[in-house]
């Protein structure tokens, strides 16, 4: 059998010069692009980059899709573990509506401030107390320093007691539409930035941290239209606790029961629809709807168009590092 056979080469044997498609010699050297040479049996190809072979560039063989694969790491949901997991944003949704009723019923003086006091600083011992308990059962490494933080809260609501002239007066200048409409934008922002995880961590993350201070700002800018000092410190104490406070506590709650926690969601839920009755019917049907449709039609629709993911692995991919973090350090 002759080994002879024709070998066509892509750049030029002695100067390097790549051919031309429409080319049959080099320009500069003369050598033929074809070439009748005694070489002997192809060599078979090699996933290698650091050899030269004879194979354009982009060659694959018939075993290059033989490691193809599809959907690997695609997690396939179920409808009431995802109408479980987006109640979290229903149950944000209404602790926000909670406290907006809230403000109209002190501003329209259908509730006194000594009772919004009262009542929130009770909800908030209670809370502590329950909070304080069980969370060693969760993280045995958890210190809880009931005196200190009793010291904080303390000094925290004095400064809010004192500082309420100032901050009643500090927007007085500025028209109530204005107020209105910044204080839209900023619980709109609140309801975006909010932190949906559900992760117990000692510190506030970003961007919660800047979701807080939103929400927070936005009862400043509320309480200015109230029209005495202890209505703006109730309504600053309750915005605390209940923006800054309490969802630390409802995260806990979903650790230690998830049961709880969405008995909890549907108390909201209730409580805000009560407390808007005799201020808007219409506001209670959108936020009945935006309820209905956050969590019960968004998860049907993701399960719906999951079926057209079509994620490919193979090696061509990159190289993930794994990084090994030492939690007992």
């Amino acid at each position: 059998m002759d080994s002879s056979r024709l070998k066509e080469f892509n750049y030029c044997p002695n100067c390097g010069r790549r051919f031309h498609d429409n080319e049959t010699a080099c320009a500069i050297c003369g050598i033929k692009k074809i070439n009748t040479t005694n070489i002997g049996p192809k060599a078979r190809w090699q996933k290698l980059l650091y050899i030269q072979q004879d194979y354009p560039d982009n060659y694959v063989d018939e075993t290059f899709l033989e490691e193809l694969q599809k959907n690997v790491n695609v997690h396939t949901y179920k409808y009431w573990t995802l109408v479980r997991e987006t109640s979290v944003v229903s149950q944000h949704f209404s602790s926000m509506l909670i406290f907006l009723g809230i403000f109209i019923h002190l501003y329209n003086k259908n509730i006194t401030e000594n009772t919004l006091i009262f009542s929130s600083t009770t909800l908030l011992v209670i809370l502590f107390l329950i909070w304080s308990s069980k969370m060693k059962d969760i993280d045995s490494r958890f210190i809880v320093n009931r005196l200190g933080m009793i010291k904080t809260g303390i000094l925290l609501f004095a400064i809010l007691l004192n500082f309420s002239p100032i901050l009643k007066t500090l927007t007085e200048e500025t028209s109530s539409d204005t107020i209105y409409a910044l204080t839209v934008i900023f619980f709109i922002g609140n309801v975006i930035l909010h932190d949906y995880g559900g992760k117990i961590t000692k510190n506030i993350r970003f961007p919660d941290s800047l979701s807080i201070n939103l929400a927070i700002f936005a009862s400043v800018l509320l309480a200015s239209r109230l029209s005495s000092n202890n209505s703006v410190f109730g309504l600053l104490a309750f915005a605390v606790e209940w923006f800054a406070l309490l969802p630390f506590f409802l995260r806990f709650l979903k650790k230690v029961s998830l049961t709880y926690y969405l008995i909890s969601t549907v108390v909201f839920i209730i409580i805000a629809i009560l407390l808007f009755i005799p201020i808007s019917k219409v506001v209670i049907v959108t936020f009945c709807s935006v309820v209905f449709f956050v969590n019960f039609i968004c998860p049907s629709w993701l399960i719906s168009v999951q079926k057209y993911k079509n994620q490919i692995n193979g090696p061509w991919d990159e190289a993930k590092m794994k990084v090994f973090v030492n939690k007992n350090q």
